[in-house]
């Protein structure tokens, strides 16, 4: 069966995608030259161009797509659970279970941000992975007729928290240690009532 126009172009856009990201996360944004990118991906320096501005866009589309999977992993979990606090338990151990994926915290959390710029990897964050903590956040503070007051900044607190955690996995730290650890602070936000 012949493929479209349409899935040939996709599928080399892919293509250069899936290179690009090997590279990045090889050699780092900046070591990474477009020849070495269309080499890699047995395509032309035109097709580069046809799907792609420069590098940093190139760049900027791998960035968005492992964001997009990460978010799709957590929302995948958290659609299983039983609560509120059941599906950020599980977003939790989820998200450290996506952000293990070989050269993902590198590229989300190190080179992402760097390249973005912090506005640029906030707005990115905002978008994906801090959008599925504030809506489990917010159900949890409902669910629990907890106050709902400055929910925008906690959730980019623990947003920074969890990344933070996140690195330290990666250099070797106990993952259970942080699960348990974001766990007791998202449990310290249900407003108790007074006696």
């Amino acid at each position: 069966m012949r493929r479209s126009n349409k899935d040939r172009t996709e599928a080399t856009r892919q293509t250069l995608m899936d290179h690009a990201r090997e590279l990045f996360v090889e050699r780092g944004y900046n070591e990474t030259a477009t020849p070495d990118i269309v080499a890699a991906a047995g395509v032309t320096r035109g097709a580069l161009y046809h799907h792609f501005a420069d590098k940093r866009d190139l760049f900027l589309a791998v960035i968005d797509r492992e964001a997009e999977r990460v978010a799709a992993e957590i929302a995948g979990a958290a659609g299983e659970a039983v609560s509120a606090r059941d599906a950020l338990v599980r977003g939790i151990a989820t998200y450290f279970s996506a952000m293990a994926v070989p050269g993902r915290s590198r590229l989300l959390l190190l080179d992402g941000p760097a390249v973005m710029g912090i506005e640029g990897g906030r707005a990115t964050d905002c978008d994906h992975a801090e959008a599925s903590l504030r809506d489990g956040l917010e159900a949890y503070l409902r669910e629990t007729g907890s106050d709902l007051a400055g929910l925008d900044p906690l959730t980019r607190v623990l947003s920074a928290a969890f990344d933070r955690a996140v690195l330290a996995i990666a250099a070797g730290e106990s993952r259970e240690t942080y699960e348990q650890a974001i766990i007791r602070l998202i449990d310290g936000l249900v407003t108790r009532p007074s006696r």
